[in-house]
């Protein structure tokens, strides 16, 4: 109840052709960042939001592939934000640091953020263990409100979207770009 209580009502839906439903995304109402007025004015970027924090709740009719080319099985699941870590194993492992960890949503009752080692260990657990489970995330910083699907490139292809944001009840936009589709080439 936390959770559904901090996700807004509206979903953004991803189709795969006319009726193929890819994924449904309900972001945060409002993203918490930790932001300064001037970082607010001049614009929030993902590495705003602490990490571990609650950003959406993601829904895959059917079994999805991740960036990393796992496959999540399909279900409901908790984003939260997290930061690649910058060491050997994961350099050049993608484009962009910035991800959405996966969480079994049954298993994430809090709107409260995570600490990291829980979250990637939570995460972990819809591959058994292996790897957390991952939503890539491309900067967005187009300054309309529209929904598009964008191709970067790789056959990757993302949503992109605006959502509020608020940093000690001042509040700004904070764009993002989910990938729907594509996986890591190497």
């Amino acid at each position: 109840a936390p959770v559904r209580a901090a996700l807004g009502k509206d979903a953004l839906v991803v189709r795969r052709g006319a009726d193929a439903v890819v994924m449904r995304v309900w972001f945060r109402d409002v993203i918490p960042v930790k932001a300064s007025a001037e970082q607010l004015k001049n614009g929030v970027t993902y590495r705003e939001i602490p990490e571990g924090a609650l950003v959406g709740a993601i829904e895959f009719p059917t079994a999805f592939t991740d960036f990393r080319k796992q496959e999540l099985p399909a279900g409901v699941y908790t984003l939260r934000f997290a930061v690649q870590p910058d060491i050997g194993d994961h350099t050049g492992t993608a484009p962009h640091p910035d991800f959405c960890l996966l969480s079994p949503a049954a298993k994430d009752k809090s709107a409260d953020a995570v600490d990291k080692k829980d979250l990637i260990e939570r995460s972990a657990e819809i591959n058994e263990g292996r790897h957390p489970a991952v939503l890539l995330l491309f900067p967005n910083f187009a300054k309309d409100d529209a929904v598009k699907v964008v191709g970067k490139g790789d056959g990757v292809w993302v949503a992109t979207t605006r959502r509020p944001a608020a940093a000690d009840g001042a509040k700004a936009t904070l764009g993002f770009a989910v990938t729907v589709a594509g996986q890591w080439k190497q």
